[in-house]
């Protein structure tokens, strides 16, 4: 199996947490942790669950890949998001110290890993995480300019 092969399945893992937050009313995003090839942590926005604003996919999956690692250095590890991390998101990967993000879409208006803040790779940090974007871009750009449609479509 090709790398690529690899990453597409694995964002596809993504994809399937971030339908499952579209089913419960979220924005959807969702998230998946690999470490030595095996998925330790999956997550899936859900802040109006949770009625708390920190509870991204991001956030959660590195909770739990904390928690299954034993420790809250994530070395090693690679999260697989379906959209470019917001800014709160992108200083928690850093600060977990993830080797590697990779993100289906970009997000123009507020991407805090590399589109508007670029957090990921800022020389001011302690850690910098190696970035690849674009693995299944259309699907997920699809899902979310479907959840944003309907949502538009209801107020």
């Amino acid at each position: 199996m090709s790398s690529l092969d690899a990453h597409e399945r694995r964002m596809r893992w993504a994809l399937q947490e971030a339908y499952r937050a579209m089913e419960e009313g979220e924005v959807p995003v969702g998230a998946i942790i690999v470490r030595d090839g095996q998925v330790i942590a999956r997550a899936h926005n859900q802040v109006e669950q949770l009625h708390d604003p920190t509870a991204h996919a991001e956030i959660l999956a590195i909770t739990q890949a904390a928690s299954a690692v034993g420790d809250w250095r994530l070395n090693g590890c690679v999260m697989y998001v379906t959209k470019e991390p917001c800014a709160m998101c992108a200083g928690a990967i850093v600060l977990a110290r993830l080797d590697t993000v990779v993100w289906g879409v970009r997000d123009p208006r507020r991407g805090g890993a590399l589109s508007v803040f670029g957090i990921l790779n800022a020389p001011q940090l302690n850690h910098r995480c190696a970035i690849l974007e674009g693995i299944l871009e259309e699907e997920c750009r699809a899902m979310l300019t479907e959840f944003f449609r309907a949502r538009r479509a209801e107020e």
